[in-house]
């Protein structure tokens, strides 16, 4: 029986798309392999019971029927830092764990286990990720973002609280480097590296899809209320427009554009669109939404007839408004850190994709069983 448990240098880095990858291509690779997040912090309640969503997520993608004392044993919700200070005997989290890991031990000849946050996420309730990888016998795979400098300096400081735990890395996964850097980096980090004792598993290039936000990530982003077509809140953006800024010159792909638009200028905006989309002979429309502005102070800034233009209904483009104006809008959308999710099919395949074409499997196998005892 081996064990991985997946790390990051922080939030953000990557864990949850390399996870599912190694997940999915260990499975394609003929091992019988499980998943597990063994600690969480963001829960979501399905069929009555509560667990991680990243669980949820991975049952969905994966195929497996979840099971929250398996898949997603501790929750550390809100509140339950502070009662865990006043009195950790209420709570059974490390047994939890333990039963959970026997449970998969039993079922899996692998498992994948992905940590939560930065290294030191969970001391407050004494499980930290390099704790828990030590309480499952596991060894580290740690994600951390491409650079050279500052990579190696967030790596060398994560890797500290797992060596304090006698914890054993496996490896090291460089996420989003734009491809023009991918040698530079597989040299320069594969040198340093090599000199820490540490095998670099993979370089994984930069991919804007991965980045790119769907319409219900970005209601929530900007407070939005549906006006029509909620049904389709799960088409992508990759691209902001103003509705004072519509021309032919403003757009670099013509397609899966989000219009943020007051009420004056919508109707105009939407004209304008059209008018572009007939002189470049496209056959849908380029709009993945749109969202109607406020100023910042009236509660009801527009009448719902205004937003019966016969261009959303023809087209089923989801509306949304806003109290935010169009430049509070732009930038709390431009704030938003895109998470893998079931309603973006292409990223979960994407993800899968490049840890399949950049991570070498073999060194990965080989440094597990030199490294993680046999169980």
């Amino acid at each position: 029986m081996k064990t991985i448990y997946v790390a990051a240098t922080g939030q953000h880095v990557g864990k949850t798309t390399s996870t599912l990858g190694l997940v999915s291509n260990l499975q394609k690779r003929g091992f019988n392999t499980g998943y597990c997040k063994p600690v969480g912090q963001e829960s979501v309640t399905i069929g009555g019971m509560v667990a991680d969503k990243d669980a949820v997520l991975f049952s969905e993608v994966i195929g497996f029927d979840i099971h929250p004392e398996w898949h997603s044993p501790v929750i550390i919700g809100r509140g339950v830092t502070k009662e865990y200070i006043e009195d950790p005997s209420r709570f059974q989290f490390e047994s939890k764990i333990e039963r959970a890991a026997e449970k998969l031990n039993a079922e899996f000849e692998l498992v994948v286990y992905e940590g939560t946050g930065h290294p030191g996420v969970g001391t407050v309730c004494d499980l930290s990720n390099a704790r828990v990888a030590k309480m499952l016998g596991s060894g580290v795979v740690m994600i951390v973002e491409g650079g050279i400098g500052r990579t190696i300096d967030k790596l060398h400081m994560s890797l500290a609280l797992f060596r304090e735990h006698q914890v054993p890395i496996l490896g090291v996964i460089v996420n989003k480097v734009h491809p023009e850097k991918i040698k530079e980096i597989k040299y320069y980090l594969g040198k340093k590296f090599e000199k820490m004792g540490i095998p670099l598993l993979g370089v994984l290039p930069y991919d804007q899809r991965l980045s790119f936000p769907i319409m219900e990530t970005i209601r929530q982003a900007v407070n939005g209320k549906i006006m029509l077509n909620g049904g389709r809140m799960n088409l992508r953006v990759e691209d902001i427009i103003a509705g004072s800024l519509v021309d032919v010159e403003e757009f670099s792909a013509f397609r899966n554009i989000l219009l943020v638009a007051s009420i004056k200028r919508l109707n105009e905006a939407i004209e304008k669109v059209d008018s572009i989309a007939k002189m470049k002979n496209l056959e849908k429309s380029p709009l993945s939404g749109v969202i109607v502005t406020g100023d910042g102070r009236h509660a009801k800034w527009y009448d719902e007839a205004d937003l019966n233009n016969p261009y959303f209904k023809k087209h089923k483009i989801p509306v949304l408004t806003t109290k935010l104006d169009t430049y509070g809008s732009v930038v709390k959308i431009s704030r938003i850190e895109v998470k893998i999710n079931t309603q973006t099919p292409w990223k979960v395949k994407r993800a899968i994709e490049l840890i399949r074409k950049h991570l070498d499997f073999d060194m990965l196998l080989n440094q597990l069983e030199m490294k993680t005892p046999k169980t």
